[in-house]
């Protein structure tokens, strides 16, 4: 697996001190993986445990949330939150409500994080939260009631300069609000300790679209750096929320045709491109099952099994959706349709394998702590607003998140270059995300 017997054994450490945990297993597979010619570079990193400490979250909370559903029945769920490393600034990292969350869930995505929010170039570190609570069916008062709950524990652990959460799948504007309200309740009005906020009191303009149109940004240079283009491109986006939607709506502004997208269930198909309004009022609106989609154009056609949506032939492909959720199948099933460029808008969602059938096809390949890092990059500067009590227009945002993406793809470039390994963007990332987290801890000394 390694050349480099620390890094083995490092990596073994990793599985007999946590297992049963997959995902975090594959996550630090894949960046200790990346690290094999920085560490013959700079064995300092070593002798100082640096990459020991990096691999091992700084703090584990995990905590009941009991709440009373609208029965009068008590409901409890379990709540998480891993404060992995502050080394460059407070943790930052969404929240989570889905009911696959549970430690090792939370635990890759806050390692991912780290690196992520490297990558951005602002001062902010890794950390990630959330519950085995899933919100689909629940009525506004039930989740307001458990977003209360959830707060009430998780604001002693939190705050504007030292941990500041934001949303993630199954949390938006509706959960923000409600866990806002209860720590304002109870720590007074600090704006700064939540991200994703609503505009009317301290949110950022263009935030919702931020991921997805991130995604874009960071997928455009990529392409135009490959001599391609989004331009009359046939597009595939799995999911349907936030990032899948500005994705759509970013992707088709850059010239593309997006043909496909899914939830949960299933996947649609609209030979004729897709009804992004249909879409938002099916799910922003109505919060409806994709298949909705069929009763705005019957000419669309549905098919069960969400997977599926990657045997259809097209040019790109956006996984929005969630994690592993492209396996070697549906890689190789993407390349012999002729697929040339993949960009991950969720967190980790190709698996290790659809990986590498990607990479040694020639597949231009836009690795998740990278290509999805434009969320977090504007939380961060709502972060920056709320501290200046002041707001930029959308267009100032918008500008400065499409910088930090071309920085970020820049970055990832020149490290995968810089260590021998030019167009590999996955150890790119690793690499420049590791790096700068690695010099912050070395200058703080061991901590």
């Amino acid at each position: 697996m390694f050349k480099n017997e620390y890094l083995q054994g490092l990596y073994e450490r990793v599985q007999k001190r946590n297992p049963n945990e997959p995902e975090f297993h594959q996550a630090v597979l894949e960046v200790l993986e990346s690290l094999e010619p920085v560490i013959d570079r700079h064995p300092e990193y070593i002798r100082w445990g640096v990459i020991e400490s990096i691999v091992e979250p700084e703090r584990i909370i995990k905590f009941r949330v009991p709440w009373i559903d609208d029965k009068g029945n008590v409901q409890v769920n379990r709540g998480f939150r891993i404060q992995f490393n502050n080394a460059i600034g407070p943790y930052k990292g969404g929240i989570r409500f889905h009911p696959s969350v549970c430690e090792s869930i939370i635990k890759f995505l806050g390692f991912e994080q780290t690196f992520k929010n490297s990558l951005t170039g602002l001062p902010i570190g890794g950390g990630k939260g959330g519950s085995d609570f899933d919100p689909k069916g629940k009525s506004d008062a039930e989740v307001m009631r458990f977003c209360q709950s959830f707060m009430t524990e998780l604001q002693k652990y939190i705050g504007p300069d030292i941990d500041v959460p934001a949303g993630d799948i199954g949390v938006g504007a509706r959960e923000i609000g409600y866990m806002y309200g209860q720590y304002k309740r109870t720590n007074g009005y600090e704006a700064g300790v939540l991200t994703g906020k609503g505009i009317p009191y301290g949110g950022s303009l263009v935030r919702k679209q931020a991921t997805g149109f991130g995604l874009c940004y960071f997928t455009n240079e990529m392409l135009v750096d490959n001599g391609k283009s989004f331009k009359d491109a046939t597009v595939v986006i799995s999911g349907s929320g936030n990032v899948a939607i500005y994705a759509c709506q970013k992707a088709t502004e850059y010239g593309a045709k997006v043909v496909a997208m899914s939830d949960s269930n299933g996947y649609i198909y609209d030979a004729n491109g897709i009804d992004l309004d249909a879409v938002k009022q099916i799910k922003e609106v109505e919060r409806k099952r994709i298949k909705e989609y069929l009763n705005f154009h019957p000419d669309a056609t549905y098919g069960e099994g969400s997977s599926n949506i990657w045997k259809i032939k097209c040019d790109i492909a956006l996984p929005c959706a969630t994690q592993n959720e492209i396996s070697a199948e549906s890689a190789q099933a993407l390349v012999d349709n002729g697929c040339y460029a993949v960009a991950e808008g969720a967190n980790m969602p190709s698996t290790p394998e659809a990986i590498k059938i990607f990479q040694n096809n020639g597949v231009f390949f836009g690795p998740a702590k990278a290509a999805n890092a434009g969320g977090v990059a504007t939380s961060a500067l709502e972060m920056t607003q709320n501290s200046m009590r002041y707001s930029w227009t959308s267009e100032e945002v918008d500008a400065k998140l499409h910088q930090i993406m071309v920085n970020i793809y820049a970055n990832a470039s020149s490290a995968a270059k810089e260590y021998g390994m030019e167009g590999n963007l996955v150890a790119g990332a690793n690499i420049a995300g590791f790096i700068k987290v690695a010099e912050a801890m070395l200058a703080q000394g061991v901590v």
